[in-house]
């Protein structure tokens, strides 16, 4: 009775065998779940006198635009 060895015989096959590339499962993405007035770092440019504007009455001044935007975004809805 024939059985095939567990070992290629074929150096060729037993180099080839080696250097099988690896399957990789793709890891599945991560959501975040959205939360409610959840504040977001983001990458803005805002024109200098804007942000002068913004931030000449001190502190408090990224929350300022915040409010802004938001009025903004409400009076076009």
């Amino acid at each position: 009775m024939a059985t095939t060895p567990r070992r290629p015989a074929n150096p060729k096959d037993a180099a080839e065998a080696l250097f099988k590339p690896a399957k990789k499962v793709a890891a599945p993405a991560v959501e975040r779940p959205a939360l409610p007035n959840a504040k977001e770092l983001v990458s803005l440019k805002i024109d200098s006198d804007v942000l002068a504007h913004f931030q000449a009455d001190g502190p408090g001044w990224q929350d300022r635009i915040n409010d802004t935007l938001r009025a903004a975004m409400k009076s076009s809805a």
